[in-house]
């Protein structure tokens, strides 16, 4: 019950402190569940991380669920799951008991555009983490190259991306003999 209760507290104070979505959360989960509570490592949470972007739903939640199935089962990847969610469900539930008497003001609105230039930042520092995991060798060089390119002359869905990277790595790596 208190590893349950943990897990419910940690996701919420993440959920709380998270502002911008997965992507400015995944330095939050690295600090908070690899550095300081070594409950997953930096290779897991990138995997969970991959597939949380891959499967429908927000990628924080889908993340916190498959640590929280990780650390007890079905049970803990629920607990995860409504202690990442919580707190933006209070959140919302305030913010739209408001909204309308603040949507017109200039001091709000300059607010957000403070708040979105901090998330492009902490998602870039999300991107430069992540590089130093992902790109380990020349073909995960070369697949992100190719993805990159494809993604700004293209207009592909991203799914045909993460499959096509999937196949291409598999392909590669079962080449090499690494994989059997």
């Amino acid at each position: 019950m208190k590893e349950l209760l943990n897990l419910f507290l940690t996701f919420a104070r993440i959920g709380a402190l998270t502002f911008g979505g997965g992507y400015a959360m995944l330095p939050i989960l690295q600090r908070e569940l690899v550095d300081q509570r070594k409950w997953v490592t930096e290779e897991e949470l990138m995997d969970y991380f991959a597939i949380g972007q891959t499967t429908p739903g927000v990628i924080a939640v889908n993340t916190a669920t498959f640590i929280g199935q990780k650390r007890k089962g079905t049970l803990g990847g629920a607990i995860a799951t409504l202690g990442v969610v919580f707190p933006s469900i209070v959140i919302i539930s305030i913010v739209a008991m408001f909204i309308n008497n603040f949507a017109d003001s200039v001091i709000l609105q300059n607010a957000f555009a403070g708040i979105r230039v901090s998330v492009y930042v902490l998602i870039l520092n999300a991107v430069l983490k992540l590089w130093k995991s992902a790109i380990v060798d020349k073909i995960g060089i070369i697949i992100f190259i190719a993805i990159f390119s494809l993604s700004i002359f293209t207009n592909l869905s991203p799914i045909l991306f993460i499959v096509g990277a999937g196949l291409a790595g598999f392909i590669a790596k079962r080449q090499q003999g690494v994989v059997s």
